[in-house]
């Protein structure tokens, strides 16, 4: 009979089955100890062809033993790059601690377990001393070397990153499987990115991966949660993709595998409910219910749309993003744009119901273009929208560069794509940032809210509900942060658009305003 994921999974030693239970009994006989080293086993590898009947292991008791479901997929995953995340207390250290284990006796394996702070790196180190002596009969630790060995010549290190730079003591090095423990303590993915140009063995029978688990929250939030969460639904393997331009990673060209995926990913998510052992007093989910709001839903529901020090905490997928549909003819429709050069350009087009609410239909994000090229670009997006009422621009765009010839905003007018300057009087700001709380907000009339995202807007879905607050001004966003779809919601929303059926059309009008400059329309 075939075993389950579970049974190839465990840690099979006459000893303990948590670390709870560890620490209750580690106060044994020598002679009990040295019983539990003469019968323990290490993990096997994983097999492919498994069935999920249990399976009785030979009389002898668990030191670990994977629970059901995201615990046990973790451990089993065979891709290159694998998230565990989600809510506090599902038993992701553990998982963590486990997987390399699989591999230790393999005389040529090299393993790197990273935690950002010494601190933090303490805490593995204790649960492996108590976990890795019953699982490998002969292991040894090095305080001095951080590392472990097993008597077949397999090391894993403890080591632990707080600066990007220090990624430079691995250089050289080569290591087949690599965790990181709490990814998203980590502001960039420079390290991450770094340590995969690491990976590499000589031996055809070990893999090469990386792991890395953490809660939501943290400086590098945004940056796993478009690496891991955004790309695909959780528990599917996904090719990797570039987090800047949402692209498949793949072989160059002129490769012999041109256009071939590199390699995949998958996200697991984490709930406090797997880990049984945490579950069944309940003081734990007790103590993650007493949390504020949004810490709760970071930490007891995994939730990823709520970033640490969020500005927009009204934010809920499940009401605010819909499904796309056919936009009326008669509703009214406009765009709104931030531009920039070297950092990233971002264009909102929104339409309007009759019940005033605001729907973000489509998105344009990009880098590294000219401002005519963008101009091109959002003509091209929008051929076969039928009317677009006006578009509203980063008011610094009419500044002109030098003595004669257009501004930005004149360059992008003349090649078709019409614009008006966005407000940028005093405390503008503040009250775009204002009124976009209050279009979050459900209408009490309607039961809806007044702002709505197509979920093919996966840009500004990921950005608005991930973008801090400032700490030095609260009443602001942190413009650190990246923060230009969020610009251009504003100015969109600050043009103070309504239902074509309130509208006065000044194309209509006998009178009214003329343009003083026929080329650019101001």
């Amino acid at each position: 009979m075939k075993k389950s994921v579970k049974e190839q999974l465990k840690l099979n030693v006459n000893g303990l089955r948590d670390t709870k239970k560890h620490s209750r009994q580690s106060k044994g006989s020598k002679k009990a100890d040295s019983e539990l080293t003469t019968k323990s086993k290490t993990v096997p590898t994983q097999n492919k062809n498994l069935v999920d009947e249990p399976l009785p292991y030979n009389g002898r008791e668990v030191i670990f033993e994977p629970n059901k479901g995201p615990q046990t997929q973790f451990l089993a995953s065979s891709e290159r790059e694998v998230l565990y995340g989600g809510s506090a207390g599902g038993g992701k250290s553990f998982a963590m601690l486990a997987d390399p284990l699989r591999y230790i006796t393999h005389p040529q394996f090299s393993g790197l377990l990273i935690r950002h702070t010494t601190e933090e790196l303490r805490e593995l180190v204790w649960k492996s001393q108590e976990l890795y002596t019953k699982a490998i009969p002969g292991i040894k630790w090095s305080e001095r070397k951080m590392q472990w060995v097993s008597p077949q010549g397999g090391r894993l290190w403890f080591s632990y990153l707080d600066r990007d730079e220090d990624v430079l003591r691995y250089q050289g090095l080569a290591f087949n499987w690599i965790g990181f423990d709490e990814l998203t303590q980590w502001s960039t993915p420079f390290a991450w990115n770094y340590l995969r140009s690491r990976l590499r063995t000589a031996a055809k029978d070990l893999p090469i991966y990386m792991r890395a688990t953490t809660n939501p929250g943290g400086s590098g939030h945004q940056w796993v949660k478009k690496m891991f969460i955004d790309p695909a639904p959780e528990n599917t393997a996904f090719y990797a993709t570039d987090i800047e331009t949402g692209k498949v990673l793949s072989y160059p060209k002129g490769h012999s595998k041109e256009g071939t995926p590199l390699f995949k990913r998958r996200f697991i998510p984490a709930k406090l409910f797997d880990n049984p052992y945490l579950v069944e007093s309940g003081e734990y989910e007790m103590n993650l219910l007493s949390l504020p709001e949004q810490q709760r839903r970071q930490l007891l529901e995994g939730d990823w749309d709520v970033a640490e020090g969020a500005a927009f905490t009204e934010w809920n997928r499940e009401i605010h993003v819909v499904q796309p549909y056919n936009i009326p003819k008669t509703w009214k429709r406009f765009r709104a744009c931030d531009y920039g050069y070297g950092s990233y350009s971002g264009v909102v087009w929104f339409a309007v119901n009759p019940n005033e609410q605001l729907v973000v239909y489509r998105e344009l994000y990009t880098q590294k273009v000219l401002a005519t090229d963008l101009a091109d670009m959002i003509l091209e997006a929008e051929k076969d929208d039928g009317t677009i009422a006006y578009g509203v621009l980063d008011s610094s765009l009419w500044h002109k560069r030098g003595d004669t010839g257009p501004s930005l905003a004149e360059q992008m007018i003349q090649r078709g794509c019409r614009w008006r300057p966005s407000d940028r009087s005093r405390g503008s700001r503040i009250s775009g940032k204002n009124e976009i709380h209050r279009r979050l907000q459900v209408d009490e009339f309607t039961n809806e809210p007044r702002l709505v995202f197509f979920n093919n807007c996966t840009n500004i879905i990921s950005q608005l509900p991930a973008l801090p607050l400032d700490k030095r001004n609260p009443e602001d966003i942190n413009t650190n942060a990246e923060d230009h779809l969020y610009d251009a919601l504003r100015y969109g929303i600050m043009s103070r658009p309504r239902s074509s059926l309130f509208d006065y059309n000044p194309i209509m009008s006998t009178g009214g305003f003329k343009a003083a400059d026929p080329n650019f329309g101001y």
